[in-house]
């Protein structure tokens, strides 16, 4: 592969130049996702994923519940043994002859249940390892595909909606996972065997309990079916108070303030009121189920010893595999398994609840798995370089402190682009959603080392724009070139990591006061770390605090001031070192006090890199390079402090106050 080396001498261009269009390299386009289905989808794609969680172990579960389930159904096959020898000791008087062959039949029956204790050990054990494994899994799946969703699902779902997925959704299929589906599965494998025994002594006495079985598999069907629908509307409803609970505390200042107690209690209360309603009607049917069942399983057992009773006086044919006739001996033991189909068939219903929330939770986490994640179809990347004494570019493995981005051609020729920091935005439209647009024909240039600000009331486009050069969003219309590139064509990670961001909100993590800085860069070393504390004004109160950098920080930095907290967030950019800054009203919450220490740390933040200043305050601008005024999404005035006051328009109004921001 050939590599050529593209040198900018810095010479003044027209600021429209780089936006004239050039071909792109096709890049490759994501996968789609297939849409879910319904829950006997979700039901299999939750089973295929646990035999690829537990490749080994699921196999070994299942064999020990199938060899568990059918030595519980052989018991009456030896109550029906043991009676024969009973009615045939009743006619010929003989005890001596038998003993042995009820000694014999009790001895195979107690090994056969030290085997079914043995299986059942087993499974129960090894369905922890993989149900806590399992649920791990799951966690991981989340978190992982949750780091490559866009900004704007975070923008568009609660807080406490995406927690949820992590709390009560998987703790739904902690329970479906170690309880019911095993418990389902034994009894499938249980009616199957019992089945089996039945139709081998009698297919009239077996279509009898076949019959009354079907009557209480219907029965669990319907009220099954209204619980289930309860059980999915109560997961949605649940995750809906978590996120409105989630909301209010971290709003509970703003709660106080207003003294909106009671109206927050009013909003909770119909919340909670229609979880309220939806658990309990789906309690309700589970409830009414079970004694429902219980009543039908003794009827049947009537019905049963009718019928034997009745066809024993009658002396029905009998029609078996076993050939044997109508008797107490094939009578009493259909009594037992009728008993046994009936308590399996409640089985099965007492793990509606369970399997149903089960499937409800797995159908949020398969949604939140199923989310498109970030498109990136980038093939620029951003390398380390080293300059030759003639001006040419090599690639370096070391950290160099020098960039470029390295630029595949469709020719197969590579380009090493220097990394300057020239930012321009042409013809730029743009709209969160179709038909909204927010940004209109916007075109803005930031040569290498200019302070770039941004004016103008709320929701003018400022933080936007921003956000577009971040790709946090892909525009509608128009591009954006970063040093002649198209940022289409450049990978997100690369582009970010050349773009620092210090934010109006400050969000510290729980960690030492080094780790927060450190978040910058995770490779930076102690000392770097420091120096960007000292550059952003920051080293100072660090020091005084009871451990210095190794100070731990929780909630969000709470014990620290605003200052101090977006100090450290300045430090964290600074240790990044980026070519390009964007400061997003970094000072607009903070005393004029405090505003003149940290405008003290960002000026040397920005010192010789591009930035972009978004600021309220319009004193802390007034030494851009350019000014840009912006108003409902589109650009009114462009121009220095001086250029802008002179012209007497917009911003001189906001200036001098004629006019206010808001």
């Amino acid at each position: 592969m050939r590599t050529e080396t593209v040198r900018t001498d810095g010479s003044a261009q027209d600021p429209r130049e780089l936006c004239e269009s050039r071909p792109d390299v096709a890049g490759h386009q994501a996968p789609r996702l297939p849409e879910r289905g319904n829950r006997a989808d979700t039901l299999l794609r939750l089973i295929r994923m646990l035999f690829t969680f537990n490749p080994r172990l699921l196999p070994i579960v299942i064999a020990c519940i199938i060899i568990s389930a059918i030595i519980g159904a052989l018991p009456p096959v030896f109550m029906q043994q043991a009676l024969a020898i009973v009615s045939r000791v009743w006619r010929d008087g003989q005890w001596s002859d038998v003993s042995g062959e009820i000694s014999g039949l009790v001895l195979v029956l107690i090994a056969l249940y030290a085997v079914s204790l043995i299986c059942a050990f087993t499974f129960t054990r090894l369905m922890a390892i993989i149900t806590q494994g399992s649920l791990k899994k799951f966690r991981e799946m989340l978190f992982d595909h949750m780091q490559s969703l866009p900004i704007g699902y975070f923008d568009t779902h609660q807080r406490g909606d995406i927690m949820s997925h992590y709390t009560n959704d998987i703790d739904t299929l902690r329970q479906m996972i170690s309880q019911s589906m095993p418990n389902i599965l034994l009894t499938l494998v249980t009616l199957c065997s019992v089945l089996c025994v039945m139709l081998y002594y009698s297919f009239w006495m077996a279509a009898i309990v076949v019959i009354a079985t079907a009557f209480m598999a219907y029965i669990t069907k319907v009220l099954g079916g209204r619980s289930a629908r309860n059980f999915v509307e109560q997961q949605h409803e649940l995750a809906v108070v978590e996120g409105h609970v989630e909301e209010i505390m971290n709003g509970q200042r703003v709660v106080k303030v207003f003294c909106h107690e009671d109206a927050a209690q009013a909003d909770f209360d119909a919340r909670n009121e229609r979880l309220f309603r939806a658990s309990r009607a789906a309690n309700m049917y589970t409830n009414t189920l079970m004694p429902i069942l219980i009543n039908l399983g003794n009827l049947s057992y009537v019905i049963v010893a009718l019928a034997g009773g009745l066809f024993i006086s009658l002396s029905v044919p009998n029609v078996s595999i076993s050939g044997l006739a109508f008797s107490i001996a094939v009578t009493v033991p259909f009594l037992n398994m009728t008993r046994q189909f009936a308590g399996q068939i409640g089985q099965i219903s007492q793990q509606i609840n369970a399997v149903v929330m089960g499937i409800a939770g797995a159908e949020r986490i398969f949604e939140l798995l199923d989310e498109e994640p970030e498109h990136d179809s980038g093939y620029v990347t951003l390398v380390n370089v080293r300059e030759h004494e003639n001006g040419e570019l090599e690639e370096s493995d070391a950290r160099t402190g020098s960039w470029a981005w390295k630029h595949p051609h469709a020719d197969g020729t590579t380009s090493l682009v220097p990394l300057r920091g020239d930012v321009r935005l042409c013809d730029v439209d743009f709209g969160y959603a179709p038909g909204n647009t927010v940004l209109h024909d916007v075109t803005a240039w930031a040569k290498p080392g200019q302070k770039i600000a941004f004016v103008g009331a709320t929701g003018a486009g400022k933080t936007t724009i921003t956000n577009l050069i971040n790709r946090f969003y892909d525009i509608t219309e128009g591009k954006i070139r970063y040093d002649g590139i198209n940022i289409t064509k450049i990978k997100k990670d690369d582009l970010r990591t050349s773009l620092g961001m210090v934010l109006q909100d400050v969000n510290l993590f729980t960690g030492t006061v080094m780790d927060n800085i450190r978040y910058g860069r995770l490779d930076a070393t102690d000392e770097e770390c420091i120096a960007a504390s000292k550059l952003a004004g920051a080293d100072g109160y660090v020091r005084r605090m009871p451990e210095g950098y190794n100070s731990m920080l929780t909630d969000n930095g709470a014990n620290l001031s605003q200052g101090q907290r977006q100090l450290l967030s300045i430090a964290r950019a600074a240790v990044a070192d980026p070519p390009v800054m964007i400061l997003d009203e970094a000072t607009s919450s903070i005393d004029t006090r405090t505003e003149v220490i940290v405008q003290q740390g960002m000026d040397a933040l920005m010192k010789g890199r591009t930035t972009f200043v978004i600021a309220h305050r319009l004193s802390t601008v007034r030494n851009a390079d350019a000014i840009i005024v912006l108003d409902h999404g589109r650009i009114i005035e462009r121009g220095s402090h001086d250029e802008l006051i002179q012209k007497r328009g917009t911003y001189y109004q906001l200036y001098t106050g004629a006019f206010e921001l808001e």
